[in-house]
């Protein structure tokens, strides 16, 4: 047998920055600093996402196209910055973004890989060589920038987009979902319960109108998060001054990522607030936290709702979507639902690391942008699959059991609460405790010490009266008349 042949070394290429010279890949449109970031950051292969290095581009082209306007840039040195940049849009070089988030804390490091991409590509396409500086990633890729205002500017492009694309459409049809089966079972009465206990009648559409109301608000809330996201840093530059950047450049920047992105976005107020903190994606991480809650809430009823098939609840029945065990044949879990759990737990936490990291900030800057963005755009993506998901193979398909329902009202014993008004919480207590301790329902024994005419005491025991409020007439009322 042949012994197999050595790999070919790989071509490389000597590029200088301001430390030295260093080695980089001869087919890396990356250069030296992203280099020198691989070298640096071997810490754990997690990546920025899709959607930042999209941002990142949008920024990019924006800036060449604004900087041309301005006089500052040759027509054909931004033409072909513009062509790089939408390729890094479209995805086109995402292998040339290697450095991992665990980084420098402004994200420099991968600022200037987009800056090095972008500009080599553009060498390129203006006939010059990759590694060559025909088109500076500093001078003309960046200009009128700073990591430090561009890199949180990407974050916020970023976020509001997958809110606007991902999350809002998610979510709506969950919201449709369930608003859909909360009218679908509104006629069938059940047991309500309160501490997992029984307690008085509610109707299966209104515990569902209780989880449609609750993404509602969801949706609200990413309205309220895509606002706090709207104003951005960029225009600060290093600092939060403006330094070396004009002052039409970003606002004229922002109205083109705007209309490109199709979510409004503006220069802040306050570039020292806009730089120094970053208390809008703490805000922003919040909501989708709450959001996470309410997906938890909901997942958690439904699987208990739908637990048994014979010995739990059983109240709704879920779809089937996949064998449950390994070693119990017929037997299906709630796999939907926990997966939607789970989802929430790590959203949960992605909202701790994104506060902590709210809380590093000192003076003019914040350092621990990189795994902030890390974090909330895996929320957002997370909550938006798990919300379709959740629909599309849960929700979607419940039906209930109306006889499980039906069945379980009779037999408990906060029926008694319906006799309180008329015969007192002490009597209608002992009644409860009776029929506790002898096995009958609460009406068996009511009626067996006829304590109410019989017709009043089906009245008050009538499930589906119990599901709304009392509209008989007060006693006031009564002896008005």
């Amino acid at each position: 047998m042949k012994k197999d042949q050595p790999a070919s070394p790989r071509k490389m290429r000597i590029e200088r920055d301001t430390m030295g010279e260093l080695e980089v890949p001869a087919e890396a449109y990356y250069g030296v600093q992203t280099a020198r970031a691989v070298q640096n950051f071997p810490i754990s292969g997690l990546r920025f996402p899709r959607a930042f290095i999209r941002a990142l581009g949008l920024i990019k082209g924006a800036a060449a196209t604004v900087n041309e306007s301005l006089g500052l840039l040759d027509k054909n040195v931004a033409g072909a910055i513009r062509t790089a940049a939408r390729e890094v849009v479209a995805g086109t070089w995402d292998d040339e973004f290697p450095l991992d988030i665990f980084q420098t804390g402004s994200g420099t490091s991968t600022n200037m890989n987009a800056n090095e991409v972008i500009a080599n590509r553009a060498c390129e396409l203006l006939g010059g060589t990759r590694g060559g500086k025909l088109v500076h990633p500093n001078d003309h890729v960046n200009m009128g920038q700073s990591s430090n205002d561009v890199i949180p500017t990407a974050i916020h492009v970023a976020a509001a987009e997958l809110l606007d694309r991902q999350l809002k459409p998610s979510l709506s049809r969950l919201h449709r979902a369930l608003k859909t089966k909360a009218r679908a079972f509104d006629s069938i009465v059940k047991i309500g319960r309160t501490h997992l206990q029984d307690a008085t009648p509610i109707r299966l559409g209104q515990e569902f109108s209780g989880y449609a109301r609750q993404i509602e608000l969801g949706l609200g809330r990413i309205q309220q998060a895509q606002q706090t996201l709207s104003e951005v840093a960029l225009g600060g530059t290093a600092v939060g001054t403006g330094l070396n950047a004009n002052p039409a450049f970003a606002p004229r920047v922002l109205a083109l990522v705007s209309r490109e992105t199709g979510c409004l976005f503006k220069e802040a107020a306050n570039h020292f607030e806009a730089q120094s903190a970053q208390d809008s994606l703490v805000e922003a991480s919040g909501q989708l936290r709450t959001i996470a809650v309410s997906l938890m809430k909901i997942a958690n009823d439904i699987r208990w709702l739908g637990s048994g098939p014979r010995c739990g609840l059983g109240e709704i029945i879920l779809p089937d979507t996949q064998p449950g065990s390994s070693i119990m044949p017929g037997k299906v879990n709630p796999v939907i639902a926990e997966s939607v759990t789970m989802v929430a737990a790590q959203v949960i936490g992605n909202d701790v690391a994104i506060t902590v990291g709210g809380q590093a900030a000192n003076f003019e800057l914040i350092v621990m942008l990189p795994v902030m963005a890390y974090n909330l755009l895996q929320s957002i993506e997370l909550l938006a699959t798990a919300s379709e998901n959740f629909s599309a193979r849960c929700i979607e398909g419940i039906t209930a059991n109306e006889t499980r329902c039906r069945n379980s009202i009779e037999q408990s014993l906060a029926m008694c609460t319906a006799l309180a008004p008329a015969i007192g919480y002490d009597a209608a207590a002992k009644i409860a405790k009776e029929a506790y301790r002898t096995g009958k329902t609460v009406r068996e024994v009511a009626a067996s010490q006829q304590i109410l005419p019989v017709a009043k005491l089906d009245a008050l025991l009538d499930p589906w009266r119990m599901t709304g409020p009392d509209k008989s007439p007060s006693k006031k009322r009564s002896r008005r008349r």
